[in-house]
Order: C-alpha cells, then sequence, then structure tokens
C-alpha cells in the first residue's frame, strides 16, 4: 500500500528508540539484525543530532524521527537540519513530526490542527517535501492532513484496531507506519509488570486517553498503569514468535511499517530486538 508514499526505503519492520539511547553502536546494531529503519524518538531537539549520529554510523538504514515536536522545535531550524542530513545522506532521511503533548509542551495556546498547519506551511516554504515528512496522528482530523500534507503517519500507543480505522481513514496510498511496543519473557506477570513501566505514563496524556476511548477502553481501563486488557492490547508480550505475531497484527490491519519500541524484559532492547528479528514477518 503506502510504503511507495515516500522515497525513503523503510522496510516492512523498524525500532523505536528514545534518543538518549541512539549512538553509533545501537545505530549500527539495529541495521546489522536487519531493521529497515531506525525511529529516533522522544522529541530530539531541532539540531537532529542522534539522526546525524546514526546515519553516520550505518550505510543502508533509514533514520526516521518519531517525533520532531513542533511546539520546542522550531520549522525553520528543523527545516535547516533536514537540508544538512539529506546532502550528507540523500534518501535516507524522514522527518516525523507531531504535537506532543499540549499539557506538558506548552502548546496550550494553539489547537494541534492549526499548530501543526501553520508548521507545515514553514516547512513547504522552505522547500521540505511533502514526502519526506509523516506526521504523528490519532484521531480522524490529523490522520486526514497527513494524507494531505505528508507521505502519511506515524501513530503511536495504538491497537490493531486502530490501525484499521486509521487505513480506512488515509486510503490505499499513503503511508501507515504504527508504533508497537514489546517485551519478551515466559511470566506474564512480569512482563506486565515491565510492560506497564513503559507505557503508563501515556495513559495520563489526554490525547492518547482520549484516543483509547475511542477504541472502547475505560477509564477503569486507564487507572493504576492499565488493566491487564490494556497492557495486552499495548504490548507485545510472551516468546519472541508470540509478540511477533502481536506486532503482525497490525499488518494484516492495513499498516505499511511496523515500528517495534522494545523494552528491557529477560533481555535488553537490544536483545530483544535480536530475538525479534528472525520470526517477524518479510
Amino acid at each position: 500500500m503506502g510504503l511507495d508514499a515516500t522515497p525513503v526505503a523503510l522496510g516492512r519492520h523498524g525500532v523505536w528508540l528514545p534518543h538518549q539511547y541512539v549512538d553509533e553502536d545501537v545505530a549500527a546494531e539495529v541495521e546489522r539484525l536487519g531493521y529497515g529503519t531506525l525511529w529516533v524518538g522522544g522529541s530530539p531537539t531541532s539540531e537532529l543530532e542522534p539522526v546525524a549520529t546514526a546515519l553516520a554510523a550505518t550505510s543502508r538504514l533509514a533514520v526516521a524521527t518519531g517525533i520532531v515536536n513542533i511546539w520546542s522545535a522550531p520549522a525553520e531550524e528543523v527545516a535547516d537540519a533536514y537540508r544538512r542530513l539529506e546532502a550528507a545522506y540523500p534518501g535516507r532521511f524522514l522527518l516525523g513530526i507531531g504535537a506532543g503533548h499540549r499539557e506538558t509542551d506548552g502548546g496550550e495556546a494553539v489547537r494541534p490542527l492549526r499548530g501543526m498547519r501553520e508548521y507545515l506551511d514553514v516547512l513547504d516554504a522552505e522547500g521540505v517535501p511533502g514526502n519526506r515528512r509523516v506526521l504523528a496522528a490519532l484521531g480522524p482530523k490529523m490522520l486526514e492532513l497527513s494524507a494531505e500534507r505528508a507521505a502519511g503517519s506515524h501513530p503511536y500507543l495504538v491497537t490493531p484496531e486502530h490501525t484499521r480505522t486509521a487505513r480506512e481513514v488515509l486510503g490505499e496510498g499513503p503511508l501507515l507506519a504504527v508504533e508497537h511496543k514489546a517485551v519478551l519473557g515466559g511470566d506474564s506477570a512480569e512482563t506486565r509488570r515491565a510492560a506497564r513501566e513503559g507505557m503508563s505514563f501515556y495513559l495520563g496524556i489526554r490525547n492518547y486517553a482520549a484516543n483509547l476511548a475511542r477504541l472502547g477502553f475505560t477509564s477503569g481501563d486507564l487507572a493504576d498503569g492499565g488493566s491487564d486488557a490494556l497492557v495486552d492490547a499495548l504490548v507485545a508480550q510472551g516468546s519472541a514468535r508470540e509478540a511477533a505475531a502481536a506486532l503482525d497484527a497490525h499488518l494484516t490491519a492495513g499498516a505499511d511499517h511496523v515500528v517495534v519500541q522494545p523494552l528491557p524484559g529477560e533481555c535488553d532492547r537490544l536483545g530483544t530486538l535480536a530475538r525479534l528479528s528472525p520470526v517477524l514477518s518479510s
């Protein structure tokens, strides 16, 4: 479907890691394991230094941001960084941008859709191509905007049910690159504990809470770090094959690219990625 929406070769599976965790060795290992894209997460600054680090350490790996925060990273500076990266590593960088969390990121005075449109206007004026950017999108209006003014969308903290709905909103052509967390282990109590540590912060953020409500989860599901049903829906768990099946359910639901966020469990982040890589669908 939408992998052709951008000229950046993302592959079927990518990896989401916090920008503070990304260094030369980590990027090289992600490439060696066969993942197509490293998504640099956690609102990197407008200089995009971790992106440059990852690109310099690899030869084939695509690198994307998941995401640059429009409230804290000025669009003109991000466009400058895009041009530098494109000149040095042509065709390997995809700019992911998002409205973040207004209650913590200082965007309370401007509605997210308006803020995003204004940010995209600047990127247009600065010459950043529409097919080299994706938008963090959960609700239908932001999804529609991502189809109109970007290559597509990069939803975060969602279920395959959301992916199915997002594909209906986007249509066939735009890219749908979906983040999903994973923790490996044979003890479900332990994997759920690790899963809650990795996702409970987001349950207090209203855009995520509102999206989960649209998916049918209740306030009780969001309390106390998340119900077992919510945790199991948002974090792939179990053996590598069991977790891979949960991740690849997004492909069946209409995603083009699944972005794996590894959480420490029986092994660390890179160990989780190493065990998942051979059993994810190609």
